[in-house]
């Protein structure tokens, strides 16, 4: 999910949920059997670091995190989040 202002924003089916600001840095909901977790914080929340610079703001550490977006037989998607102001972008193989 996505956040933009104000509600997150399902990608694949385009649901919509309002955002709430609370203790928690993670939300999970149930859709279609499925279980989707979105990160609500500006947080890492445990994710693991890299040294990469961001495009953004040169800042030379993020958080990054691997999804599989396209067929099973094709690499995993990089993702990565600036540690200073949150950018996030994608890297293909």
């Amino acid at each position: 999910m996505v956040p933009s202002e104000g509600v997150l924003i399902c990608r694949r089916c385009g649901k919509r949920l309002e955002m709430k600001r609370s203790e928690s840095l993670v939300s999970r909901t149930e859709q279609r059997g499925r279980t989707m977790t979105v990160i609500e914080d500006s947080e890492g929340a445990g994710l693991p670091t890299t040294k990469y610079k961001c495009p953004e703001c040169g800042n030379d550490t993020a958080y990054w995190w691997l999804r599989q977006l396209r067929s099973a037989d094709e690499s995993e998607v990089r993702f990565f989040r600036c540690t200073k102001c949150n950018f996030t972008w994608r890297e293909y193989d």
